[in-house]
């Protein structure tokens, strides 16, 4: 399944895992670990953020995949599922069938 990764590191967390090479090295580990489709790095509300769009195999890896960064960053993670032009063009075309079922 495609999900949304969004990791937002508090400022103290993330002031010392930039100075002592944590953020690389978990961000890094992550990449390579997930090979995400989409990966972003930006400021939100005054915080590291990086978003990751991946492929999440099986719903058992969530706690390896997040641990990392709520035990080396302090960092808040949020995952989405999420859906691309073509995802979303099937769900909406099988919406029909499935009203016609329904009846």
């Amino acid at each position: 399944m495609r999900m949304m990764m969004r990791v937002s590191m508090p400022v103290e967390a993330g002031n010392r895992g930039a100075k002592d090479g944590t953020i690389e090295r978990v961000i890094g580990s992550t990449m390579d670990r997930l090979r995400p489709e989409a990966a972003y790095f930006y400021p939100e509300n005054g915080r590291r953020t990086a978003l990751m769009v991946f492929d999440l195999k099986n719903p058992s890896d969530i706690p390896t995949i997040v641990e990392p960064f709520f035990s080396e960053l302090n960092a808040a993670v949020d995952l989405i599922p999420v859906m691309n032009a073509e995802d979303l063009k099937k769900g909406l075309s099988s919406i029909g069938e499935h009203a016609a079922l329904r009846r």
